[in-house]
C-alpha cells in the first residue's frame, strides 16, 4: 500500500481505488477516474544474490515498494515491482546495469475480504478485458491490499473500473462452473 500516495480515494461497494493526484482534475459526485502507475520489470540471472541486490539498493536509496511480484523462468528470473518513486526507482536499477523494462499498469486498493478480488476481475471480464498478469502486495494500511493489473486495453480498462467505482449494483456473476443438479438416487 503506498502509504505516501497522495492522490483521491473513490470507495465502491466492493474495492476502494487509488486515484493519484491528477493536475487539473476535478471529480464531481457520481464520477471517478483512474490513473496508470509505471511497473519497472527486472530481468535477474538466476543465482544467488541478485534479488536482494535489487532490493538492497532500492533500500538504500530510501525508495518505498508498493507491490511485487517475482517469478523464475529457465535462463532468469523476473521481477515485476510499483514504487512510491519510478523515476528514481529506474535510476537505481540502471546504475547496477541490470536489464530491465518499463510498462504502465492499474493499481487498485482492494480490501482484504473474499470477494474484492473477483470483482474487479469479474467487472473487467464483462467487458472483455483480457488481465494478462495481476499481483498484490503483502498488506497495506486499514486491512487493505494493492493490486496491480497488467491489461490488455489499459483505456478501456480504466473506463470500466471507474464506472464500476460510480455504480453500486454489484456487476452480474458469470457462472464459473458446472451447474447442474444432483440428485440422490
Amino acid at each position: 500500500m503506498a502509504a505516501k500516495h497522495a492522490g483521491i480515494w473513490v470507495r465502491t461497494a466492493y474495492n476502494t481505488l487509488c486515484l493519484p493526484h491528477v493536475a487539473g482534475l476535478v471529480l464531481h459526485q457520481g464520477e471517478t477516474a483512474v490513473q496508470t502507475f509505471k511497473q519497472i520489470t527486472v530481468f535477474l540471472e538466476n543465482k544467488p544474490g541478485r534479488l536482494a541486490n535489487v532490493l538492497s539498493a532500492l533500500a538504500h536509496e530510501k525508495i518505498n515498494i508498493v507491490a511485487l511480484s517475482v517469478m523464475d523462468r529457465h535462463e532468469h528470473g523476473v521481477l515485476r515491482l510499483v514504487t512510491e518513486d519510478a523515476p528514481r526507482t529506474l535510476k537505481v536499477i540502471q546504475s547496477l546495469n541490470t536489464p530491465l523494462t518499463e510498462s504502465e499498469v492499474l493499481g487498485v486498493e482492494l480490501r482484504n475480504q473474499p470477494g474484492a478480488l473477483a470483482h474487479v476481475c469479474e467487472t473487467l471480464a464483462a467487458e472483455r478485458i483480457s488481465i494478462d498478469y495481476a499481483y498484490c502486495s503483502s498488506g497495506g494500511r486499514n486491512g487493505k491490499v494493492f493490486g496491480i493489473f497488467k491489461v490488455s486495453n489499459l483505456d478501456k480498462a480504466q473506463k470500466v473500473l471507474a464506472g464500476a467505482a460510480g455504480n453500486n449494483r454489484r456487476a452480474e456473476r458469470r457462472v464459473l462452473r458446472d451447474q447442474r443438479v444432483y440428485r440422490k438416487v
